[in-house]
């Protein structure tokens, strides 16, 4: 398929060869352009990077998993330029965590905000460690009806696969929703897996991670939604700016 749509995007995260995701993402944004037609500028930025670099030029941002972070500001920092600046955005896994913990501090004003990976101490643990791990493991996600992850999906429920042991403090449930953020995807005991943003062009939080899924030749929904919700950001700009 000739490419005809495209979008710059940044990729976010400490790049290693020994996170399975990172690996994987070469070959889906090969995909993408291949099977889909949605051409990705793509451009990594390791977490340290952020703060130097114009993330709001870019017209999606994609915060992978591999917390914690090297910069755990410059991942929060990522996802809150691409929040004010209504760009494409997908947390996956840390990702998830970190939008999470960025709306509950800029949005929320709830500055104590901490995760508890990268701060034991911090007072007011946000992001903690789950019950049961879900290193290696696969589980159902059950999707709100109506909600932009059921659409992406065109599913209720899906069988994902996960690679992580921190997740949403419930607690910290009604204040977040307070604030627009939705948590459209749970799993059968309740607990979020999925979080998306009213209002937004396209903000949304996975714990899962869809880059794992399959063999890789084949991408998830959610990441060809944020593709092009990413082509769609660029096109606006192009008209915006009439070129």
């Amino acid at each position: 398929m000739t490419t005809t749509r495209t979008a710059r995007v940044a990729l976010v995260g400490d790049r290693s060869a020994h996170v399975r995701s990172h690996t994987r993402v070469p070959g889906l944004i090969d995909v993408l352009r291949e099977r889909y037609g949605l051409g990705l500028d793509a451009y990594w930025i390791p977490t340290e990077e952020v703060s130097a670099t114009s993330v709001d030029a870019f017209d999606g941002v994609w915060l992978l998993p591999g917390s914690p972070y090297r910069d755990e500001a410059g991942a929060l920092a990522a996802a809150r330029a691409a929040r004010e600046h209504r760009l494409a955005f997908l947390g996956t896994c840390g990702g998830f965590q970190h939008l999470l913990l960025e709306f509950a501090r800029n949005v929320c004003g709830l500055t104590g905000a901490a995760h508890a990976e990268s701060d034991p101490g911090g007072r007011d643990p946000l992001i903690v460690a789950l019950a049961c791990s879900l290193v290696g493991h696969e589980g159902a996600v059950n999707l709100a009806r109506g909600s932009l992850a059921e659409r992406i999906f065109g599913v209720e429920r899906a069988l994902e696969r996960y690679h992580c042991g921190y997740g949403l403090e419930h607690a910290y449930l009604p204040v977040l929703e307070a604030h627009g953020l939705r948590f459209t995807g749970h799993d059968d005991d309740g607990e979020v897996r999925v979080a998306e943003l009213d209002g937004h062009p396209f903000m949304l939080g996975t714990l899962f991670q869809p880059e794992l899924a399959g063999d890789g030749t084949r991408c998830h929904p959610v990441i060809r939604a944020f593709a092009e919700a990413a082509v769609a950001v660029g096109a606006t700009r192009a008209a915006a700016d009439g070129s």
